[in-house]
């Protein structure tokens, strides 16, 4: 199935996740080479998991958690259910054969999963002690050469928590590198050990994102804009 297909069908799912990020997520699923499997945590009705089964499908078919209590989200506090409006929308994408619920919270689910994981796209409950928690307990699951993605973490976001989990994180590891942005979703590649250029790169790359995002308030002329887009991207 091509994009523009994928768009129409996730056009339909209410979620918060831009093209841009969708195709993200498709990509790095599409991407994942090994044995391994992708965990999604947080779903809500399925619009960032339709993009990672795509992309998953498209690849080499990894098996995909999605892990979610369904009853509320970060944006929606209200107590509703979602499960059975999930479980329609991943069927109706045909992805339902390699998407596994886990309906659970991040912290109950992680207490019984033990397989090795090469892609995680972190997207639950936004609070700061939730996402440290879930670093906590998910990232000595991933593998060596396994990616994290976290959503959610521009400036600007009334939720502040995925951003300084992220920075703190990226700047106290010493097991990640190739920090990547877009949009609001940060990707880094965990490594048995990064070198003292890779640790230099990563705090470099989060420099110039943070004086991207300051100078993009400022309203300055969109060549400008496009520059520092760029040399983010590098």
């Amino acid at each position: 199935m091509e994009i523009h297909e994928i768009k129409k069908i996730v056009d339909n799912v209410d979620g918060w996740l831009t093209d841009k990020e969708g195709e993200l997520l498709y990509t790095l699923a599409k991407n994942c080479t090994s044995e391994n499997v992708i965990v999604e945590i947080g779903s809500w009705k399925g619009k960032s998991t339709i993009w990672l089964g795509m992309g998953s499908k498209r690849g080499n078919k990894l098996k995909i958690y999605a892990i979610d209590p369904h009853k509320g989200h970060k944006h929606r506090p209200d107590k509703i259910e979602t499960f059975e409006e999930f479980q329609r929308n991943i069927k109706n994408a045909k992805i339902d054969d390699i998407i596994t619920p886990i309906v659970k919270t991040s912290a109950e689910a992680a207490k019984n999963f033990d397989e090795p994981i090469k892609l995680i796209f972190i997207d639950g409950n936004h609070e700061y002690d939730h996402v440290k928690l879930d670093v906590e307990l998910w990232f000595p699951k991933v593998t060596e050469g396994g990616i994290l993605a976290f959503h959610d973490t521009a400036s600007g976001n009334r939720w502040t928590g995925p951003k300084r989990v992220v920075k703190e994180l990226v700047y106290k590891s010493k097991k990640l590198r190739n920090v990547r942005f877009v949009n609001s979703i940060t990707i880094v590649e965990k490594v048995k050990q990064t070198s003292l250029k890779d640790r230099i790169m990563n705090r470099y790359t989060f420099l110039l994102k943070d004086i991207y995002e300051y100078t993009n308030k400022l309203n300055l002329p969109k060549p400008l804009r496009v520059i520092g887009k760029m040399l983010i991207r590098q």
